[in-house]
């Protein structure tokens, strides 16, 4: 048995050798004052005082194809695990979105399975808010209020606030297109280079998982595995299916409660069409005014209810409510939130969505939701559809990128039954081309169901230990 003081100098020494190892070339790489190259800073997030966390910028071109021109920074945050015995591959993990920032998850992940037996290492994406630059634009929200205000069409006001965001990142010399998968897929690589790790385990959710996917596709020789969680696949348009994975979502829900109650909603919704309401609202200023709404706002307080683990639970008594005339708790509490806050515009969303999807997207394919499913027609699930990327106007990525492919590489593959966004058919998609992938199906969960509960993260602590093993399922989680 190791005594204490010896279990405890051995660790000191691990952590300096480590520190060494990888602080060093930061230093040596960074006086060459060249890109890609990694540069320390100080911490945005830590883990907790007993766990040792150093951070950095990632240095790159912004476009590759132009590699001496602008580059840009991208933050990350490196945890080391406090096991002596500690595998030497860590978890790199990106946020979704696209265009959520992937730093904050840092401050929990002292409590996570994953870092038992192995390090952490959290990756700023491209264009997010604490990447240098981020491509945030102010206003967004403001529009739209003033829209429903003086009675205008709330898409345009939608479509102006992208053109002016756009012409204001222009004006600061970004370059729109430079921000995609498959300069995302390069930046991780560059990271993971420059880091010397020889093999890393890739955690993404939603946008991430197809991301991570790109990565492995188009770097596959360090890639020990993959720990997807609700994952959007690149090879998927999901344009042409939301309005359906929404439908999906309801059905799923009202189905299940009432037969009649489906139908009723279908019977309602479908004959809305152009119908305008009114409401009655008291502004912050104490002054009232009317404000019309639709069935597109209608049904985007029942999608703010589908994708709430919480809220679902409460969506037939909505949609009965709904379709018996009483609304206005409803319809208060969506201008609530329209004149909550001024909004924002993540450029970074635009640029990922418009040349990753919807530069290959079928316009018709997309119209015939709407030709199906009458009761949803309309209506934006993704604040990024057709209109907003041609106002945002970028390049589309490499068509490789967007092409399905076979790996041998284990992957986990978590999925909530009653998501609205990425269905779980995408992991059944995924496992036809990965034939070592495991899938757990949170039946009565949404959204991120493995990376947002005290289950997931037991199952991810399982898998990161043997990822050629077979997980069991239990209670309304079906592993297959």
């Amino acid at each position: 048995m190791i005594r204490p003081q010896k279990r405890l100098k051995r660790i000191m020494i691990r952590l300096l050798f480590l520190s060494l190892v990888l602080i060093a070339p930061v230093a040596s790489v960074a006086q060459q004052g060249n890109v890609p190259r990694i540069e320390p800073s100080d911490c945005i997030y830590k883990a907790d005082s007993l766990h040792k966390t150093w951070c950095g910028f990632l240095i790159v071109p912004e476009n590759r194809n132009h590699p001496q021109g602008r580059t840009i920074k991208l933050p990350f945050i490196y945890v080391q695990s406090n096991s002596p015995d500690k595998s030497t591959d860590p978890v790199l993990y990106t946020g979704g979105g696209p265009g959520v920032s992937s730093l904050h998850p840092v401050t929990s992940i002292a409590r996570r399975s994953l870092l038992k037996d192995r390090d952490y290492i959290a990756f700023e994406q491209r264009g997010t808010h604490f990447a240098q630059p981020n491509l945030e634009c102010d206003g967004d929200g403001k529009a739209i209020q003033e829209a429903y205000l003086e009675h205008r069409s709330i898409d345009e006001a939608v479509l102006s606030s992208v053109r002016q965001c756009r012409e204001k990142l222009i004006k600061e010399g970004i370059d729109l297109s430079a921000y995609n998968t498959d300069e995302n897929a390069s930046d991780i690589e560059d990271l993971r280079r420059l880091l010397h790790l020889d093999s890393l385990n890739l955690m993404g959710i939603s946008y991430s998982g197809g991301l991570m996917m790109a990565v492995l596709q188009k770097y596959p020789e360090h890639i020990r595995s993959l720990i997807l969680d609700s994952p959007l696949p690149e090879f998927v348009n999901i344009d042409e299916q939301e309005l359906a994975n929404f439908n999906e979502a309801l059905t799923s829900v009202l189905g299940g409660n009432d037969t009649t109650l489906l139908g009723r909603f279908h019977s309602y919704f479908g004959g809305l069409g152009g119908k305008v309401f009114s409401i009655n609202y008291q502004l912050k200023d104490g002054k009232t005014v009317a404000l019309n709404y639709g069935r597109s706002e209608l049904l985007s307080i029942l999608h703010d209810k589908v994708e709430d683990y919480d809220g679902i639970k409460a969506l037939p008594q909505t949609i009965n409510d709904m379709i018996d005339g009483r609304q206005e708790q409803y319809v208060k509490a969506y201008f609530d939130g329209v004149f909550s806050g001024s909004g924002s515009i993540s450029g970074m969303r635009l640029s990922v969505y418009c040349s990753d999807k919807m530069a290959f997207e079928d316009p018709d394919i997309i119209k015939q939701q709407e030709t199906v499913m009458p009761w949803l027609a309309g209506f934006h699930v993704n604040d990024v559809y057709g209109a907003v990327c041609d106002a945002w106007r970028v390049k589309p990525i490499s068509a490789t990128t967007k092409k399905p492919y076979y790996s041998n590489v284990p992957a986990l593959l978590g999925a909530g039954g009653l998501d609205d966004a990425c269905r779980p058919m995408y992991n059944d998609l995924i496992h036809h081309y990965f034939p070592n992938s495991q899938r757990l199906l949170f039946t009565k969960r949404v959204h991120g169901p493995l990376l947002n509960s005290f289950e997931g993260d037991v199952y991810i602590g399982e898998f990161l230990s043997k990822p050629h093993g077979h997980l069991q399922g239990q209670q309304d989680i079906e592993a297959y």
